[in-house]
């Protein structure tokens, strides 16, 4: 995966209509979606929706494409990872990730296929799989895993806790997530929100995230993606502020904008030009 995963963009894998707009938005990644989106008893219509849909699916340059199937325990699993893997698709999300096994296994299962080069996205959206992100990453990475995404809606539900504007019921387990994918050196995506007609409400939750450490968000609706655009890009004062301390910091000591800069706020800048968008 190349460049910064600022967006990843959801459409229900059974709307040939909708997967065939994906592209205009111009998200950093899409994701077909035969999980959530799909009923159980349109599971098989919806898999061979999307295979036929990704031979001519038609996104921008560098949009990562991606499919997400069914978890690993359940009974469509197989045949999914089976169908993905016979398309251009670059990789496949795995949601609902709580053992490392699961992982070994889709990367086994995809190299059997002749697609070691795919790429894998992991869900953690469970109390399972929050406790454990740690492990899970570290072991994902070593396996093809590129990102991982914190799903607040199934893990709220999974503890039998209440959804709130706030999010203070979920900021330990974002916390979790992301301070984990740091260690393991994957990008971390932010958890989906669902009233998609209030920008303002986007923009705050993005906001927390990128404070955070998140890289990116989940978007479910095509006017989300500029949205995290905007959130996750680097502002021209920021980047002018960034090059500002790595210059101070090069004649030792120094100061910016009335303040010293030393070794951690190089970092910091290394990290903000690091989320610029490639020229």
């Amino acid at each position: 995966m190349s460049g910064v995963l600022r967006s990843l963009l959801f459409v229900p894998g059974g709307r040939p209509d909708m997967i065939a707009k994906v592209g205009r938005s111009a998200p950093d990644g899409v994701v077909l979606d035969l999980e959530d989106a799909v009923a159980p008893g349109d599971k098989e219509a919806a898999r061979a929706t999307v295979v036929e849909a990704l031979e001519t699916l038609e996104v921008p340059d560098g949009t990562l494409v991606l499919v997400r199937v069914n978890d690993a325990h359940s009974p469509w699993f197989d045949d999914d990872v089976a169908a993905v893997a016979g398309t251009r698709a670059d990789g496949v999300v795995l949601p609902k990730l709580e053992r490392t096994i699961e992982l070994v296994e889709l990367r086994s299962q995809l190299q059997a296929r002749g697609r070691g080069d795919a790429v894998i996205v992991g869900g953690l959206e469970s109390a399972a799989g929050v406790v454990d992100a740690r492990s899970l990453l570290s072991v994902g990475a070593t396996v093809g895993l590129v990102a991982a995404y914190f799903g607040a809606e199934d893990y709220i539900a999974d503890l039998g806790g209440r959804r709130t504007a706030e999010g203070h019921e979920v900021l330990y387990a974002r916390s979790q997530v992301v301070l984990a994918a740091r260690l393991a050196a994957v990008a971390a995506l932010d958890q989906v929100v669902t009233a998609v007609r209030d920008d303002d409400a986007f923009r705050r939750d993005a906001a927390r995230a990128r404070d955070l450490g998140y890289l990116g968000k989940l978007c479910i609706h095509p006017a989300q993606v500029p949205l995290a655009h905007e959130a996750f890009t680097p502002t021209e004062a920021e980047l002018a502020h960034a090059r500002a301390v790595i210059e101070a910091s090069a004649q030792g000591v120094g100061t910016v904008d009335g303040e010293m800069v030393d070794d951690v706020h190089v970092r910091m800048a290394q990290v903000t030009l690091g989320r610029a968008p490639a020229p």
